[in-house]
């Protein structure tokens, strides 16, 4: 379910974004943000694109905010400068970023693996000895096309020892914003 270009989500990511790396200021929820969103709390990711290449994705699979507009406003920041895998976003780059938001449904346990579905469902790996070990893949990635290859990915993310490690496994929805 995608929504269109000037959807208040991905223009709040952005804004949050632009007056971080420039300003160094953390913005405020507008006021005339859909209700929902200064209303509802839930996990939020946060997943920055540049041209088409990924660029940082950072989220909290459960709320850590009293809304879900501060929680995108923090994991959109976090996303341009904590993402490990590239370096901070810098002033240039902010006109070729391109933002998606992905507010997640809470997570369910699942019992079977026919509960799974790559496009349908992201999921959370954890390990059952250690819960700090855990893993999470959003849906519908691209190149993510069966149930094994989803889990084996979220594993890895999460530092667990397959087949050797117990896992849990969570999956989640999300309703998306780009």
């Amino acid at each position: 379910m995608s929504h269109n270009k000037n959807n208040s989500l991905t223009e709040l990511a952005k804004s949050a974004v632009e007056n971080y790396i420039e300003n160094k200021k953390i913005i405020l929820p507008p006021k005339n943000l859909s209700k929902k969103f200064l209303t509802k709390k839930s996990g939020v990711f946060v997943t920055i694109k540049k041209e088409k290449s990924l660029r940082g994705c950072i989220g909290t699979y459960l709320p850590t905010k009293k809304n879900i507009a501060e929680e995108t406003i923090q994991n959109a920041i976090a996303a341009a400068v904590e993402d490990y895998r590239f370096g901070p976003v810098q002033k240039e780059e902010l006109p070729y970023l391109n933002y998606e938001v992905s507010i997640l449904s809470k997570p369910k346990q699942i019992k079977d693996l026919s509960e799974l579905n790559p496009k349908k469902y992201g999921i959370i790996v954890q390990s059952a000895e250690n819960p700090f070990k855990k893993g999470l893949l959003l849906p519908d990635i691209e190149g993510v096309d069966t149930v094994e290859k989803q889990i084996s990915i979220a594993a890895h993310k999460g530092g667990i020892g397959l087949p050797k490690e117990k896992i849990i496994i969570y999956r989640f929805t999300i309703e998306k914003y780009d």
